[in-house]
C-alpha cells in the first residue's frame, strides 16, 4: 500500500512517498521557486556560437538560455536520439538565426551560475502517454516488460498517433483499455495543437514579436501524482487547503477515486522524522555489519562499499559477494529515495570471480526495476568501478 504526504511549510513543500510505513521517495520544493523545467516558450536567437555548436536563446528570463546543436536536428536514433551522433557534419547556423523565434521546452532549471538548458524537441505528458511532436519514434517503457503488452500498447498508438509525432507510452498504460489510451493520447496531441496555434500567430506578428511562454507545466506534486494515480497509490495525506483542493480537482478531472485526507502533523506519521533524519548520513549500515557511504561532487555521485564489521564465516570471496549483494539492494533503494542522478560510480569491495560480478549486476537491474526514474548500468571498469546513470525525477540538480 503506498501513500503520498504532502507537509507543507512556511517556506516549502516536503513531498513523501510511503510505502508500508517506510519511506522510498522524498522530494523537496521550495515555495515561490520559478521552476521552468518543461515549460515551453516562445523564444528568440540571440547569439550563434558554430565554434560550440550552440547557440543562447531569449525566453524571457534575467539569463539567457542555452541550446546545442543536439537539441535542435531530428533525432537519428529511437534507442540514443542524437548522442552518438558526429556534430562536426552539422553546421548550427543551417538551423538557426539569431533574431528569428523558435518554439523550446526547458530540459534543465537554471543555477546561480548558468541560464536553463532547452532543447527544440518537446515532450508533452499526458497520463498514459507523452507524445513527441515531429519525431518518428514509438517506444515503450523499459520497466515494461511483458512482450505481449508491449506490442499491444505499440500497435495502439501507431494506429491512433495523428500528424508526424512519435510517443513513449508510460509504465502507467498497463492494462489499460485502449479506449482510455487512445482518450488520453488524443488530449496530449491537442495540448501541443493549441501550444503551436499560439506560437504560429505570434511569428505572424513580424517584427515585434517577443519571448513568452506558451505552455506551463505541472508543478512537482501534480506530475508526481500523474506518475503515481495509476499504480498502487491508494491514500493522499495534506496539511494545506490549497494543496488539497488542487489535487482533488486533478482526481476529479481524470475521473480516480483515491483517498484524500486532511492532516495537521504528518511527520509524526510512521516515525518519519527518524526517517527523514536518516536520509542527511553519508554512511548507511548494512544488515550483514557492512555498510556503504554516499558522497556527491559536482561532477557525479561516488558510492564506496565497506566490510565494515563483517567477516564471514566461509572463503573470503563468499564473504565480499555478501556485503557486495547487501550493498546493491541498498544502494538501488537510496538511489531513489535521494533523488540521486547523473553520474553514478560505485566502488565495490573487489571481486576476483566474473561471475560474481555479473550476479551483482543482475541483482542490481532487478533492484532498479522499483525506480520509477530512468536508469542504465554502463558495467564494471577496468578500475573495477561500477557505472550508471540515473536521471532525476524532480531536483533541480
Amino acid at each position: 500500500m503506498q501513500e503520498l504526504l504532502i507537509d507543507v511549510k512556511e517556506n516549502q513543500k516536503n513531498i513523501l512517498l510511503l510505502e508500508n510505513g517506510n519511506l522510498i521517495e522524498r522530494y523537496i520544493e521550495e515555495q515561490g521557486q520559478d521552476r521552468l523545467e518543461g515549460d515551453i516558450y516562445l523564444g528568440i536567437v540571440k547569439d550563434v556560437l558554430p565554434g560550440m555548436q550552440a547557440a543562447f536563446v531569449d525566453i524571457g528570463k534575467e539569463k539567457n538560455t542555452f541550446i546545442h546543436i543536439r537539441d535542435v536536428i531530428p533525432k537519428v536514433s529511437e534507442e540514443t536520439g542524437n548522442k552518438n551522433e558526429d556534430f562536426a557534419n552539422y553546421n548550427i547556423k543551417d538551423y538557426l538565426k539569431e533574431g528569428n523565434p523558435i518554439l523550446v521546452q526547458v530540459k534543465k532549471d537554471s543555477t546561480n551560475k548558468k541560464g536553463a538548458r532547452i532543447s527544440a524537441h518537446l515532450s508533452i505528458p499526458g497520463r498514459f502517454v507523452v507524445v513527441m511532436p515531429g519525431e518518428k519514434f514509438i517506444t515503450i517503457s523499459q520497466k515494461i516488460d511483458d512482450e505481449q503488452e508491449r506490442k499491444r500498447l505499440k500497435e495502439i498508438i501507431s494506429k491512433n498517433i495523428q500528424g508526424s509525432h512519435g510517443a513513449i507510452v508510460r509504465t502507467s498504460a498497463v492494462e489499460k483499455s485502449e479506449e482510455d489510451i487512445v482518450q488520453d493520447l488524443i488530449k496530449t496531441v491537442e495540448k501541443y495543437n493549441n501550444i503551436e496555434k499560439i506560437f504560429e500567430a505570434e511569428v505572424k506578428k513580424g517584427k515585434n514579436i517577443k519571448p513568452r511562454l506558451l505552455y506551463k507545466s505541472e508543478n512537482m506534486v501534480q506530475r508526481i501524482l500523474t506518475d503515481l494515480m495509476d499504480q498502487d497509490l491508494s491514500r493522499i495525506i495534506t496539511n494545506d487547503k490549497e494543496t488539497y483542493d488542487s489535487i482533488k480537482e486533478k482526481l476529479e478531472n481524470e475521473n480516480k477515486n483515491i483517498r484524500i485526507d486532511m492532516q495537521e502533523d504528518i511527520l509524526s506519521m510512521y516515525n518519519l522524522k527518524k526517517q527523514l533524519e536518516e536520509l542527511e548520513n553519508r554512511k548507511i549500515w548494512l544488515k550483514c555489519g557492512g555498510f556503504i557511504t554516499i558522497d556527491k561532487t559536482e561532477a557525479l555521485t561516488a558510492i564506496d562499499v565497506n566490510s565494515g564489521k563483517y567477516t564471514g564465516r566461509k572463503d573470503l570471496e563468499q564473504t565480499i559477494f555478501t556485503v557486495n549483494k547487501e550493498a546493491t539492494i541498498e544502494i538501488a533503494k537510496q538511489l531513489r529515495l535521494r533523488d540521486i542522478g547523473g553520474i553514478i560510480i560505485i566502488d565495490y569491495i573487489d571481486m576476483k570471480d566474473e561471475e560474481n560480478e555479473n550476479k551483482i549486476i543482475e541483482i542490481f537491474k532487478e533492484q532498479l526495476k522499483k525506480d520509477r526514474s530512468k536508469t542504465q548500468i554502463v558495467g564494471f571498469s577496468k578500475l573495477n568501478l561500477l557505472e550508471m546513470t540515473r536521471k532525476h525525477m524532480c531536483s533541480n540538480d
